[in-house]
């Protein structure tokens, strides 16, 4: 029996049941597991893929709405992969042109390797920004900035929801509810005055042997840098997170305690010439295949 065509298996929808399978094929790439992100990814986004006939997946992506369900302000893709031993087949191309079509238009954002951004480019989309992995083990010490942060109750949701969508733009309540699920760590910084309204909030969730930062929304570099220092107090693995390079005060300061340059992404859109909301308020994302 002949085998069929890879350009004739259709793209279908994941579900959270192929988060092994997705896994599977990060580990044929070389990437980590990371099944806890797959299923943050395949519950609050749609997944598409390609069934290997042989066994689990030729292909897979992840692609995460954001504003109303029925017309997405801002689309987010991630974890485009492809198995090795049908790699340099065409096949990435198809399932990005799959999420194109798809769109309509929708502007589209992605964080790009070296590797895949030529492929992006050739689509259409256009760098617009960096963003820095760091990583390493924080360490504690010396002086912070005198900002207040605590660890968050259901009483913040509606207030970090509230921030959120004035940095973020777009409506993301259906990420940013499953944070308390999701992270080990959810905390908000707050403003010492009489009012005492949050001005910023961040998370720390597992990833491997690291607590991945993100996302980091602060008022300015101070929050920021605070809650960083209370996310690393309340743990004892290594620090990972994804920083926009304009944020240069903090990228030195992360240096500073510990964590090291790991890799440089190309943030790129597409249909639009910038992402929407605060950039001077928005430190980090939850995770590059989010936006």
């Amino acid at each position: 029996m002949s085998t069929p065509s890879l350009s004739g298996l259709p793209i279908r929808s994941l579900t959270p049941r192929d988060v092994p399978a997705c896994a599977d094929l990060s580990e044929n790439r070389g990437w980590p597991r990371e099944e806890h992100k797959w299923r943050l990814l395949l519950s609050a986004g749609t997944g598409y893929g390609i069934d290997d006939p042989a066994g689990g997946l030729v292909s897979a992506c992840v692609v995460t709405d954001y504003g109303p369900h029925e017309r997405p302000e801002l689309s987010a893709i991630g974890m485009v992969l492809v198995a090795e031993q049908h790699a340099r087949q065409g096949i990435g191309r198809r399932l990005m042109r799959h999420i194109l079509e798809r769109a309509g238009t929708t502007p589209l954002t992605l964080h790009a390797t070296p590797y895949g951004r030529p492929l992006y480019e050739e689509l259409g989309f256009k760098v617009t920004g960096r963003a820095e992995m760091v990583r390493g083990r924080f360490a504690a010490g010396g002086s912070l900035p005198e900002v207040s942060t605590r660890a968050a109750t259901a009483d913040d949701l509606s207030a970090i929801l509230r921030l959120d969508a004035e940095v973020f733009g777009p409506d993301r309540t259906h990420v940013i509810t499953r944070l308390p699920a999701f992270a080990d760590q959810l905390r908000v910084a707050v403003d010492g005055g009489a009012g005492g309204g949050l001005i910023g909030f961040a998370a720390a969730w597992p990833n491997e042997d690291t607590h991945v930062v993100g996302p980091l929304i602060a008022r300015d570099t101070a929050t920021a840098k605070a809650l960083v220092a209370s996310l690393a107090a309340g743990t004892d693995r290594p620090l990972r997170t994804d920083i926009d390079v304009r944020h240069e005060e903090l990228l030195a300061w992360l240096k500073e305690r510990g964590l090291k340059a790991v890799g440089l992404n190309a943030v790129m859109n597409y249909g639009t010439s910038d992402l929407p909301g605060d950039w001077t308020r928005r430190f980090a994302p939850l995770t590059v295949a989010a936006g």
